[in-house]
């Protein structure tokens, strides 16, 4: 089944991942605050959004990979954030590496908002972003996680829900 994704932050680890997601059939737009790093997967068959906001609209899940907790606290609740354009129960799945603390605060302000999320933080690299393999290690409620399954089978050979919101921070942490 096609799912509609909205894909913010295409650096080495998004640009392949996004990448794998159209090779498995789903509707990708993406977002990057560098529009040149959208372009190999645009060029793949990927949209290309303006700003966060237009990245999220309309689409049933919304992936951010991007640099550190100031960036996804940025690119969902700043400016033309994500959250201001994504319909009431869009899942959110965080795939950045930061801190379990500032997830669970994600978390928070993301139910509060109607929405639902995940973090899963990613292990593996380049090469296993590129080749599909990646381990995915997912904190969050189940029915999220059954809602992301082909999501995230489209990125990794390895998926496992470890717990609530922040828990897949803490288990890529050890």
């Amino acid at each position: 089944m096609s799912t509609k994704i909205g894909f913010i932050g295409m650096g080495i680890m998004g640009r392949p991942m996004a990448k794998n997601l159209l090779a498995a059939g789903h509707e990708v737009t993406v977002y990057n605050r560098t529009e040149s790093r959208c372009e190999e997967v645009v060029a793949a068959g990927a949209a290309k959004a303006s700003t966060p906001a237009e990245c999220a609209s309309g689409k049933d899940v919304v992936i951010t990979i991007v640099t550190d907790s100031p960036d996804v606290e940025e690119v969902l609740f700043g400016e033309d954030g994500a959250v201001s354009g994504a319909d009431e129960g869009t899942l959110f799945i965080d795939m950045t590496t930061i801190s379990p603390d500032v997830t669970r605060e994600l978390a928070t302000r993301l139910d509060e908002d109607g929405f639902q999320f995940l973090d899963a933080p990613v292990s593996g690299g380049d090469i296993g972003a590129q080749n599909g393999t990646l381990t995915i290690m997912v904190g969050g409620r189940q029915e999220a996680f059954e809602r992301a399954e082909a999501v995230f089978e489209a990125m990794g050979s390895r998926i496992t829900l470890v717990g609530e919101s922040g828990a897949g921070q803490v288990t890529k942490a050890c």
